[in-house]
């Protein structure tokens, strides 16, 4: 079995998303940096491998897949032979999509806006980004009350595909203080065997 590439950026929420997932599932992987401050992900090279110039990308063999939750499923599909991380009722894997929408959608424009202020200057509205932050946060946090995990009865893609964004939320200025559910759901991922974590940036950390 040939390794797998991951070509990632270290700061990327997205690129963590794959990064800590291949390490979960133990699997092996050449790490590959590509340096998004040289424009590296806009060369004719890379935009062989994804054509909209963005990481996570990985090349497994013959494969190329880029979009870091369609790596998730992809990973989980083929190499989770349980089917623990994407189940195959139908209902489940619903239920998983779900929360994968949500780390597109409501974490993207929230908790991951924020903190592409913060950590990268990106010209966004910082004061909007933190308002959705928290009221995304509000909404899993009452979902969380007496649950373990976001989807099912057992960690899946969805924990991990909406973990690193909100983990790393007080670097955009958004505050955690006030979700106890949401941090004892971070402590959950974070405990998980394989789990490795993102570099953390000191820059914009929210009391």
């Amino acid at each position: 079995m040939s390794t797998i590439k991951l070509y990632r950026y270290p700061l990327s929420g997205h690129s963590h998303r794959v990064e800590n997932f291949l390490s979960i599932l133990g699997l092996d992987a050449d790490i590959i940096t590509v340096d998004l401050a040289e424009g590296e992900h806009k060369t004719p090279d890379f935009l062989k491998k994804n054509i909209f110039g963005q990481v996570p990308v990985i090349e497994d063999g013959p494969i190329t897949i880029a979009d870091s939750n369609a790596i998730l499923i992809y990973l989980a599909s083929k190499y989770d032979t349980k089917r623990q991380w994407l189940p195959l009722g139908a209902e489940e894997a619903a239920n998983v999509q779900r929360f994968l929408s949500i780390a597109a959608g409501e974490i993207a424009h929230g908790p991951a806006a924020a903190r592409l202020v913060t950590v990268f200057g990106a010209t966004l509205d910082h004061e909007a980004a933190i308002a959705s932050a928290h009221a995304l946060l509000e909404i899993l946090e009452t979902h969380l009350d007496g649950r373990d995990w976001l989807a099912g009865d057992h960690a899946t893609i969805a924990d991990i595909a909406d973990y690193t964004y909100i983990a790393h939320a007080p670097e955009g200025n958004v505050s955690l203080n006030h979700y106890s559910n949401i941090r004892a759901w971070l402590t959950r991922v974070e405990a998980l065997p394989g789990f490795t974590p993102m570099q953390a940036t000191a820059i914009g950390l929210a009391a």
